[in-house]
């Protein structure tokens, strides 16, 4: 039997959509249509309870119920447990946190929001830091993730305030269009560091970054390596362990060496390709020095890079040919930007052979490595996620006092070797 309501308690309701005076099902419909419970409005009153503003999180975290809402916070974090959330070294792109203000700092304070598949390249954290302190609308149920207030089967993502969203791909909602990863064109060191090649292309860019990255720079001993590689590749979950380049794996540092199962340092650049050795230079330039795994390290040997080839063992997603190696996706463009950076830093002028990448395989104990338009490819494939750019800062803070320019600019990898 329906409830009859006064008309100005009705119009109270329809006005305000006060969540003290209705419950959160009828202010917000579940994709199966308004709950039988749901006091019963006048057909002329629906339009406002659908153009409903957004929950905020507060609202969304007592209302975890499973029906269907859309929510508007602040990005804050990812979550990892049911009370943790980083706000740095991001280990995957699955979850948002997010609040009702950006400077949050308690997660009983925050929504857990799931990231589908189809959604982790545009919005996952990993591979989009810059979305901390954004504030965004998310649709989805409101159910426990992480056994922490969240929604679940998110289906919809969009920047709060523009009519930009992202919807999946079997969703039933509008039409729209996906909002692109954010790219790396602008630099906070672009007024000091960079500031004399900003605005260059070609063998101009290539010359001034070549004397910007060469400048005031530390060179580590081949002993040395080892210590700094404990920091720069340390693992955002564990502080005891290092990550591998190609296989991932999470290691302890002190399990280095050169005994099976332990890691080593492997040389991206290839120290034979110029022949350069471990002497102190290339060699030891930690730009392109990486943990990995000594059966890995064998396996990838002097090999170039390039598309193709059989299962590495103990390596999951990297394969290998006579003549080439292919890394794992999350890691091809980390390749490619430590391989040019390698090319624009050592261009013969210390002693040493002219690095240059080329588009061979197979280019054994020249100052070659290919393949160029396989790295320019992984370059925007794969752009820089946190772990990078956090390994960057750290070179540059403590260890060499240089720069990356590839990490930092992406985009300048086009702007010398074109598209």
């Amino acid at each position: 039997m329906p409830v009859v309501i006064a008309r100005r308690r009705l119009a109270a309701v329809v006005t305000g959509l006060a969540v003290a005076v209705v419950p959160p099902s009828l202010a917000l419909t579940s994709a199966a249509g308004s709950p039988a419970s749901a006091v019963p409005l006048p057909r002329a009153a629906a339009p406002a309870l659908v153009a409903a503003a957004p929950l905020t999180v507060s609202q969304a975290i007592g209302s975890q119920t499973g029906q269907s809402a859309t929510v508007r916070g602040y990005v804050v974090g990812q979550p990892t447990a049911t009370s943790t959330v980083v706000r740095s070294g991001f280990p995957n792109d699955y979850a948002l946190a997010i609040a009702d203000s950006a400077s949050e700092t308690s997660t009983s304070r925050m929504l857990y929001v799931q990231i589908p598949s189809a959604f982790r390249s545009s919005w996952g954290l990993k591979s989009n830091p810059s979305l901390m302190g954004r504030q965004v609308d998310v649709t989805g149920a409101l159910a426990a993730y992480f056994s922490h207030p969240g929604m679940t089967s998110t289906s919809t993502f969009a920047f709060s305030g523009t009519a930009t969203t992202t919807t999946s791909p079997t969703s039933t909602g509008p039409t729209s269009t996906t909002t692109p990863a954010p790219t790396g064109t602008t630099s906070p060191y672009d007024s000091t560091y960079y500031k004399s090649a900003v605005g260059k292309t070609g063998s101009a860019l290539h010359t001034e970054l070549h004397r910007i990255i060469s400048s005031g720079v530390t060179t580590l001993t081949y002993d040395q390596v080892w210590t700094a590689l404990k920091d720069t590749d340390q693992d955002p979950n564990n502080a005891n362990n290092v990550i591998e380049v190609y296989s991932g794996r999470s290691i302890a540092k002190s399990d280095n060496g050169g005994g099976v199962d332990q890691w080593n340092r492997e040389h991206v650049w290839a120290k034979s390709h110029g022949d350069f050795g471990t002497v102190n230079g290339p060699g030891t330039d930690v730009h392109h020095l990486r943990p990995e795994d000594v059966t890995v390290n064998s396996t990838r040997g002097n090999l170039d890079f390039d598309n193709g080839g059989s299962a590495v063992a103990q390596c999951t997603g990297c394969l290998s040919d006579s003549d080439s190696f292919q890394p794992r996706d999350a890691v091809k463009g980390d390749v490619a930007r430590m391989i040019l950076y390698m090319a624009v830093r050592w261009d013969g002028g210390d002693g040493f052979a002219d690095l240059e990448p080329n588009n061979s395989v197979a280019n054994g104990t020249a100052p070659y490595i290919g393949k160029l338009s396989v790295l320019k490819q992984w370059n925007l494939q794969d752009p820089p996620d946190a772990f990078e750019k956090r390994r960057n800062q750290v070179i540059y803070d403590t260890w060499q006092h240089n720069r990356n320019p590839f990490i930092d600019h992406p985009e300048w990898v086009t702007a010398i070797y074109g598209s």
